[in-house]
């Protein structure tokens, strides 16, 4: 309560913020759906829950940068909804789907580093200015195939493995240059200081 009460109610209530508040109702309705499935339309009907969470993730971005209604809080709540709706997919597939453990894995230890990472450069006045280009790419693969997946259960697994391994791909890739962004950061934060220290010197000298 004490965090959300440092930001406003136009903040709180914003339509792309609001968009953000469905995604998260959402995850709940998509794991209940998929869970009790077992016919082919419900699985379908689970799809399209998931659907309607990455087409209200299109939408918050799209509405907050069009019409310069971008907040703090969005920047907050959009990437937790976008990460608590992923970790929910990979966890319930794990009931359904063989070696789908494996990208949970990848997955958590990524968000691990992000977070840590992410948290140290705060420290150090630095922060990541939003989503890259490549962690946006990756994470269209992974609704895609989250879609797949879940949509069309009774897919071989030689076509579902080869579906994970794409997925495990793009993913490793957004990671490896997620990590080359944090080291950049980290260096520029540490040559600011090597500047900051010799200007103090030669200023005493």
């Amino acid at each position: 309560m004490k965090i959300l009460a440092k930001f406003t109610k136009k903040d709180l209530w914003s339509i792309p913020n609001i968009l953000c508040y469905i995604r998260l109702l959402l995850i709940p309705a998509f794991v209940m759906q998929y869970i009790k499935a077992d016919e082919p339309g419900e699985y379908v009907k689970a799809a399209a829950i998931v659907l309607a969470s990455g087409l209200t993730d299109f939408l918050d971005g799209f509405i907050a940068r069009t019409f310069d209604m971008i907040t703090e809080f969005g920047k907050l709540i959009d990437p937790m909804a976008d990460k608590l709706t992923q970790a929910a997919l990979l966890f319930v597939l794990l009931v359904k789907i063989k070696y789908i453990y494996l990208l949970l894995i990848l997955f958590v230890i990524m968000q691990l580093f992000m977070l840590i990472a992410g948290i140290a450069m705060l420290k150090k006045g630095k922060r990541l200015n939003g989503s890259k280009w490549f962690g946006k790419v990756s994470t269209t693969v992974f609704y895609a195939v989250m879609l797949v997946l879940i949509a069309l259960p009774k897919l071989d697994q030689t076509t579902v493995n080869i579906l994970m391994l794409i997925c495990g791909v793009f993913l490793a890739l957004s990671f490896a240059l997620y990590i080359r962004e944090y080291v950049r950061m980290y260096r520029e934060v540490k040559q600011e200081e090597i500047t900051k220290i010799k200007t103090i010197y030669n200023k005493t000298v």
